[in-house]
């Protein structure tokens, strides 16, 4: 995954639970406002810990004799 793409795929992420916090926020759901937030971070987490294994494996055998 290049790095323009996943950049852009956190920026719609980002907007995305931005707007679902607000309205679940403004509709008096505090609790589910949260849990979209702790959601929309897994989803990046996950996309970023996908990125850094590649950089480390590719890191790894650019190094191995």
């Amino acid at each position: 995954m290049p790095g323009v793409e996943l950049v852009f795929k956190i920026a719609g992420v980002g907007i995305i639970i931005t707007v679902i916090h607000t309205i679940l926020k403004q509709a008096g759901k505090d609790e589910q406002a949260y849990f979209a937030t702790l959601a929309g971070v897994a989803v990046v987490l996950y996309w970023v810990v996908q990125v850094i294994s590649d950089l480390f494996r590719t890191v790894r055998t650019l190094f191995q004799i």
